[in-house]
């Protein structure tokens, strides 16, 4: 009986959504993350000057960060539902279930910075970003060790 939890080279991990044998969710991932860490930045500095430049530079990061993230959730829900031996793998369900908990918290913090003024990012939308940021982190290690360490997605 094969070990799926450990990465095998003739173990069938392929991605179910793909482009030209393209994994679709990793070209995704990278947008919403830069998107949700820009709308961290200027939610600060929004903060530090009260410049409402920078609260509207944060509610477009984060409707375009919420956008793309919802179109890589598609894409990495299409491979986890797809392949049951990704649904196996001991870091698949917390992945999904972190991201999908930032989802929720980014879409939350766009509502928020649909306030006028000061309380479209403070105190509310600032900590958001905040808690949104710092799961980021964990999300993207396991992530990494689904593709890494499992061979989740990888094309030999």
């Amino acid at each position: 009986m094969t070990n799926v939890t450990t990465y095998q080279p003739d173990t069938p991990l392929r991605s179910t959504a793909q482009i030209a044998s393209h994994p679709i969710h990793p070209m995704l991932v990278p947008v919403p993350i830069v998107c949700f860490v820009g709308a961290l930045l200027t939610d600060l500095t929004y903060y530090a000057t009260a410049d409402m430049m920078w609260a509207d530079f944060s509610a477009w990061l984060l409707v375009v960060g919420v956008i793309m993230g919802m179109l890589a959730a598609i894409a990495g829900l299409i491979d986890f539902l797809g392949n049951r031996l990704i649904r196996a793998q001991a870091p698949a369900w917390p992945h999904m279930i972190g991201n999908l908990v930032v989802l929720v918290l980014a879409t939350f913090d766009a509502l928020v910075h649909t306030r006028d003024a000061w309380t479209s990012v403070v105190p509310t939308g600032l900590i958001l970003s905040i808690i949104t940021v710092l799961i980021l982190p964990v999300t993207g290690w396991l992530g990494w060790s689904m593709v890494y360490r499992h061979g989740v997605g990888v094309v030999r």
